[in-house]
């Protein structure tokens, strides 16, 4: 073999990952019961769930924690009984109410200490036609529910073995049910946690089982979320001059001025392409936002909306081509009026997430009119909407070093 060739493969070889196989076929080794109390053993091979009267929702969790990975497994379950995987979970550290976005409004939710909680990859019958789906167990409820896409909906089959193909990188989840795409999430809430097969509450006039065979990963590391602001300096931001702009509290306090239409900016040096940001606002009065890819000269820029009033997490374009208003919410029920709220921003090429305090509020997935690349951009509205607003906690998602 010539020295190019085998420079060629030693390359190939060292940038190919390892397959681990997450239970050896013998032994429930590494693994844990968390929550309820429906029985795992091995049977052939097979890790082999049965339902438990009265029981709760139960967990067998893996000991150790997984940040970025690929996961595939096989799994067969009883037509009559819900199931999943869990991924990047954990566990409610005290009993207490959680506040949980529904139809619409916050409402309070009671937990029990322990209570395992985290994305879900669902498992159910072929008629329900929503394995593969992603689920968020115990907080937020369906995050990509798949009833509606005619192949997704069609690839679990019962009473056979079904392959899933997992993949987590970043703030990306994807999903294959024998090897059909199912699903394709955009969420920066959990970057890292433990891997569980769940084993649902249960009412039948018999037990029930599902059934995990061939469990293997690779380890892809992990992402990590790394500040791009002091919260103290002006260092690596920069104020347009417009209004009024301050450093308080590890807060940038932006003000219009009475006297001065123009709109107030703190824009970050640094210029972005792909990235995923998480900030927290608080909007006092009148009209904000936060713009990515924007550029410094025209301000022409993708902005998250932030309103005191309405529409906040909504998608305005700016700019002299922008679209101005594209769409997004039209009411404020996602922000905590007055109070710090948590915004995230993703970009991934032509693909467009927001979220506010978690709740997805707008979702592009095919965006090819927009712009690509350019600064941040922290803004507050010029005397014609008089504005107060604040800023902290400014970080971006990057791969741990």
């Amino acid at each position: 073999m010539k020295p190019l060739s085998l420079l060629f493969l030693f390359c190939a070889l060292a940038g190919a990952q390892t397959w681990t196989p997450l239970f050896d076929g013998k032994t429930l080794d590494g693994w844990e019961v968390c929550n309820g109390y429906a029985t795992y053993k091995v049977e052939n091979g097979a890790i082999v769930g049965t339902t438990a009267e009265g029981s709760p929702n139960s967990f067998l969790c893996t000991k150790r924690e997984y940040g970025d990975f690929i996961l595939e497994l096989e799994t067969m379950t009883d037509p009559a009984l819900n199931s999943g995987i869990q991924i990047r979970s954990r566990r409610y550290p005290d009993e207490g109410p959680i506040q949980v976005f529904e139809n619409g409004k916050w409402v309070s939710r009671k937990v029990p200490k322990g209570r395992v909680y985290g994305y879900q990859v669902e498992i159910a019958n072929e008629k329900s036609g929503s394995s593969g789906g992603i689920y968020d167990e115990a907080r937020r409820g369906w995050l990509h529910n798949i009833a509606s896409d005619p192949a997704a909906s069609k690839a679990f089959k019962d009473n056979q073995w079904n392959h899933y193909r997992i993949e987590a990188r970043g703030d990306t989840i994807r999903v294959w049910v024998n090897g059909v795409p199912c699903a394709h999430l955009t969420d920066p809430m959990d970057q890292s946690g433990f891997i569980a097969l769940q084993v649902h509450s249960y009412k039948g006039e018999k037990p029930a089982q599902v059934r995990w065979r061939n469990i293997r990963i690779q380890d892809l590391g992990r992402h990590e979320w790394r500040r791009i602001w002091d919260g103290k300096t002006w260092s690596g931001w920069k104020h347009n001059g417009a209004g009024l702009a301050e450093i308080a509290d590890g807060a940038f306090r932006l003000r219009s001025k009475d006297d001065d239409p123009r709109i107030a900016m703190v824009l970050s040096e640094r210029s972005f392409r792909d990235l995923t940001l998480r900030l927290k606002f608080k909007i006092l009065k009148g009209n904000s936002g936060v713009f990515v890819r924007t550029d410094p000269e025209n301000y022409a820029a993708y902005e998250v909306e932030v309103d005191a009033e309405s529409r906040t997490g909504g998608f305005w374009e700016t700019g002299p081509n922008g679209r101005k208003w594209v769409t997004g919410p039209e009411d404020n029920a996602a922000v905590h009026a007055g109070e710090w709220n948590e915004m995230t921003a993703s970009l991934h090429g032509h693909r467009i997430v927001f979220h506010i305090n978690g709740v997805k509020t707008l979702e592009l997935p095919n965006d090819t009119a927009g712009r690509l690349e350019g600064v941040i951009g922290l803004q507050a509205h010029g005397a014609k909407r008089p504005t107060e607003v604040w800023f902290k906690d400014i970080e971006i998602l990057e791969p741990a070093r």
